[in-house]
């Protein structure tokens, strides 16, 4: 009996530890049922947004120019001789009469005495004559000679009156070689490099001179424009305005000077299809140089009050310009927007975001449509 009781006893615990292996087995070959963790979602991907905002935003028109002096002259010699002293400095600013060189008046100051001497000569023959014509006169009213006489003698003294003329024709023209000896700006600007040194000969007949004068303030820039945009700039000149021009330099960042538009060409290059247009600049800061190249922008409008994003946030795709706008939830969507006038760091838009919303300006490349995101806002410049 108690031999049956141990058998029984054995064979259920046979059976326990059976259905407990089959048991163990079938859990191992069953999958994990799938299970959300907070580790396993995916991260924020961190951005900077910026707000759409309103501003005055300004229509310009770009055109390549050069920076053109108003007056250039070339300093020369008007009279032969030797150059005896420079006395400006290169690179000099001067005023119009500022004395720049010296040359020799020696032979011009005996061309003078000698002219002086040669008129108190004629001029006492002329008194000489004219005391003979009185007494000619007298005696021909006497009829005591005859008036051929006084005829001849009156020829004779309208004779050494054109002497005596010529002869004050001659000491100023001794005395206007003697000015000439002092040579000076016959403008204001800044002085080039000296081209003849002192003690040379110089001549009227040079072509190369002794300096070149430039006047810089104010200075122009002449710049070409599309044909297409010179109705716009003529209905504003028309109308009397002043139009704001804005020189750049090559790479269009650094701002030079800024002007006025003075006035356009009279015809259009039809080669080109451009027009020439003149600027003024104050240039007090010499900011800008002759035969300079520059950028120039023209102001033709302002829009007022137009709605505004970074130019870094616009992306560009196969359906045209978007931006990602940042939505309560802290997420994005990718959003169509029309582009208007650009101005700088910033672009107009017409269509597509309103007044206060946020748009990412920096890591956009990382994102897609409803992309989760941790914004840093970055205040409007």
């Amino acid at each position: 009996m108690r031999k049956r009781w141990r058998i029984g006893l054995a064979a259920a615990a046979i059976v326990v530890l059976a259905v407990g292996l089959a048991w163990a087995m079938a859990r191992q070959a069953r999958p994990p049922a799938a299970t959300k963790s907070p580790a396993n979602a995916p991260r924020p991907v961190p951005v900077v947004v910026a707000p759409v905002r309103a501003r005055d935003m300004g229509v310009y028109l770009n055109g390549l120019g050069s920076v053109t002096a108003f007056q250039s002259v070339t300093v020369k010699s008007r009279v032969d001789g030797q150059l005896m002293s420079v006395l400006f400095r290169e690179g000099q600013t001067v005023v119009a009469g500022d004395l720049l060189a010296q040359i020799d008046p020696r032979p011009f100051q005996v061309m003078l005495e000698q002219a002086e001497g040669q008129m108190a000569r004629d001029e006492a023959l002329l008194k000489n004559a004219r005391l003979d014509l009185e007494r000619y006169q007298r005696l021909a009213a006497q009829d005591s000679i005859a008036s051929q006489q006084v005829d001849t003698q009156a020829a004779l003294v309208r004779q050494d009156e054109g002497v005596v003329k010529s002869d004050q024709g001659a000491i100023d023209n001794a005395k206007l070689q003697l000015t000439y000896c002092r040579i000076t700006a016959p403008l204001g600007g800044r002085v080039g490099l000296r081209l003849v040194d002192a003690g040379n000969i110089v001549h009227a007949s040079d072509t190369t001179g002794i300096v070149v004068i430039t006047e810089v303030q104010p200075i122009a820039v002449l710049f070409t424009l599309a044909e297409d945009s010179l109705p716009a700039v003529l209905d504003k000149l028309r109308r009397g305005e002043r139009l704001p021009v804005d020189a750049f330099d090559r790479e269009m960042r650094r701002k030079l000077s800024s002007g006025t538009l003075l006035t356009v060409d009279n015809q259009i290059d039809p080669t080109t299809g451009t027009v020439r247009l003149k600027a003024q600049f104050a240039n007090t800061d010499l900011g800008l140089f002759p035969n300079q190249f520059v950028n120039a922008r023209l102001l033709v409008d302002v829009k007022r009050g137009a709605t505004v994003v970074a130019a870094v946030a616009v992306q560009r795709g196969t359906g045209g310009s978007f931006v990602y706008v940042l939505k309560p939830d802290r997420t994005v969507t990718a959003r169509k927007v029309t582009l208007g006038v650009a101005d700088g760091e910033d672009v107009a838009v017409t269509q597509g975001v309103a007044i206060g919303e946020q748009v990412v300006v920096d890591g956009a490349d990382r994102l897609r449509e409803g992309a989760r995101v941790e914004p840093q806002t970055r205040s409007a410049s």
